[in-house]
């Protein structure tokens, strides 16, 4: 079997699509692929197989201008910028069977936080609803799969607020170390107990910022300013942009473990929720302050009740809660050290006009057909194609969600190539979406922005993340889209030493195998387990009975196993096992396997 390789590296401004050196396929012409949803309008493509539509709106009325259902309060600047585009309905404090009849009548929809976008308005609008708008940063009140499913756009307006939250982040760092609210409620009490309320300072002291995206990075400026050190945890963050500013990047626990200050910064995923728990308390240092003004779950609210009580954790000063509001007997509200404020972090009255002029030029822009760069959730694909690419494009997420655990905390991610192995031709595989899948994979687990075809290109620039592709053209049956996908990362460190190719990259293989997702490379080690669960990589010294070893030990944590497999060097030396598991096991049992002798290196990994 011959093959051909070329390679283009992808930014947003990226003109042709993936170019190979030769062509050789008799594959016939698939049907027409209609994306209902915005491409890259900088990278159209123009072949006969693959039709990309843009967003368009005519009102339902037949006149020329869509209509805009606002349901919250929006800036005037928003207001106007939209009246100059479309009939503008502003009804705000609706019920949502008021909501649901209005909205058939609409193109667009704008809500802040307080109004619920469910399946049921996507149903009301009986198509005709072609855009959803949040202006602010969070979508939780909007559900994104039945959007999709509807062929929604759904925009959000995430940078207005920026500065806001960060000034919103310091006020609440110094009141809480100068004691503010507590000595203006005693004073107001008729009080004058100076003593009781001695403050300390910040010159001096150490910040951790978790989470150094454009919240963070504003808040350690002004940090640096009021004299204190400051470093920072975010596995994403360019290390020459903190440097630049003044601050180092250091691991999760080495954060937890310097900081006299904690300013939270992170988004509520799954791998944050609770991140601040009662073990991750115990690692603080004595008499840590802690501020929030990111998202309440990150937060084990009992526990820092607890840290609280212990004075492991002197004071904190929260703007976000688990439950918003929280109940008014809430010991962690009620507790004397703890500062709190109504989710008050965006609302100056310039955020809220930026946030008004952010969205309506998002929803506008949509309406029009342009690209949307906020977009938060996947564009619809025709089911002929999806049908096709769906296992392929699962395997790209998961290969992403792979390589990006295998880094070890504190080195981020710069530099990723992705390799396709094909016998089909260029134009009869556009890796887009593919392409915006890894992207997904590698961004999403500690991030909150929402990854997908709209956006992915764009994200992955803003975050520092270059992304090279390379098409390995083969001789034979294009039947199938694709023989192999490889996922590698350049210039990072790695948790599990294996996983690293000759050349030092951190480097996963996989294909679709009867319609599963397969892993089927870890460095340089050949492996075949299914992409399904969560996996468990173990380095170990080649010799009888180590399978069962380790499966034993599972069996009796009631883990599991779904798949098993195991690639060597040579007989006698060095292996690699993958165990495909459909539990994630206690740390008291991955203790175990690492403690077999065999065992020189493992690691867990989350699908």
């Amino acid at each position: 079997m011959s093959a051909a390789a070329a390679s283009s590296t992808i930014s947003v401004a990226a003109t042709n699509p993936l170019k190979t050196l030769s062509l050789s396929s008799s594959r016939s012409p698939l049907p027409p692929a209609t994306i209902s949803l915005l491409p890259f309008p900088s990278r159209t493509l123009t072949t006969p197989r693959r039709r990309l539509i843009l967003v368009s709106c005519t009102a339902g009325d037949g006149s020329s201008k869509p209509t805009i259902l606002v349901a919250e309060k929006l800036g005037e600047a928003g207001v106007k910028l939209l009246e100059g585009f479309a009939n503008v309905d502003c009804s705000y404090n609706m019920t949502p069977e008021e909501l649901n009849t209005k909205i058939s009548l609409c193109d667009a929809l704008i809500v802040r936080s307080g109004t619920k976008v469910g399946r049921e308005v996507f149903e009301s609008s009986r198509g005709r609803l072609k855009v959803v708008g949040r202006a602010g940063v969070g979508i939780d009140n909007v559900d994104l799969s039945a959007a999709t499913e509807f062929g929604c756009l759904v925009v959000n307006a995430p940078t207005a607020n920026t500065i806001a939250a960060a000034e919103h982040g310091i006020a609440l760092l110094a009141s809480m170390a100068r004691n503010v609210a507590q000595s203006d409620a005693s004073v107001k009490a008729g009080e004058w107990k100076r003593n009781k309320y001695v403050g300390v300072s910040l010159v001096g002291k150490t910040l951790a910022v978790m989470g150094f995206g454009k919240v963070g990075t504003e808040v350690a400026r002004r940090a640096k300013g009021l004299g204190m050190r400051v470093i920072a945890h975010d596995p994403y963050a360019p290390a020459d942009r903190a440097h630049a500013i003044g601050v180092e990047l250091v691991s999760f626990d080495e954060a937890l473990a310097t900081a006299d200050f904690i300013s939270l910064h992170m988004p509520l995923t799954p791998a944050t929720n609770k991140i601040l728990n009662d073990e991750t308390f115990a690692k603080m240092k004595k008499g840590v302050r802690i501020v929030n003004v990111a998202r309440g779950g990150v937060i084990d609210e009992d526990a820092l009740v607890r840290a609280l009580d212990a004075g492991i954790v002197a004071q904190a000063a929260l703007d976000v809660f688990t439950k918003e509001p929280p109940a008014k007997d809430s010991p962690l509200v009620q507790h004397e050290r703890v500062t709190v404020t109504p989710h008050l972090g965006a609302s100056t009255m310039e955020a809220q006009e930026g946030v008004a002029i952010e969205i309506a030029e998002a929803v506008v822009g949509a309406l029009n057909g342009e690209l949307a760069a906020t977009a938060v959730n996947a564009p619809m694909v025709s089911a002929e194609v999806l049908t096709e690419l769906k296992p392929y494009v699962i395997l790209a997420e998961k290969l992403g969600r792979l390589a990006v655990q295998l880094v070890a905390g504190g080195s981020g991610v710069k530099n990723v190539k992705v390799s396709y192995t094909s016998a089909r031709a260029t134009d009869d595989l556009d890796t887009r979406l593919l392409r915006a899948m890894i992207t997904k994979g590698i961004i999403e687990p500690i991030s909150d922005v929402y990854v997908n075809l709209v956006n992915a290109d764009f994200t992955a620039k803003q975050r520092g993340l270059r992304l090279s592709e390379e098409r390995v053209l083969l001789d034979g049956s294009p039947e199938n889209p694709l023989e192999t996908i490889t996922v590698q990362l350049g210039n990072v460190e790695s948790k599990f030493a294996s996983s690293l190719s000759e050349s030092g990259e951190v480097k996963v293989e996989g294909r679709v195998k009867d319609g599963i997702p397969h892993l089927t490379k870890v460095g340089s080690f050949e492996v075949d387990v299914t992409l399904e669960g969560s996996i468990i990589l173990c380095r170990q010294v080649d010799q009888p009975g180590m399978i069962g070893t380790v499966g034993s030990i599972l069996g009796e944590s009631n883990v599991n196993v779904n798949f098993m497999s195991v690639g060597r060097i040579a007989p006698r030396k060095q292996a690699i096992m993958a165990i495909g598991v459909d539990d994630q096991p206690s740390k008291e049992t991955l203790k175990k396997i690492g403690e077999i002798p065999a065992v020189e290196e493992f690691v867990f990994l989350k699908l």
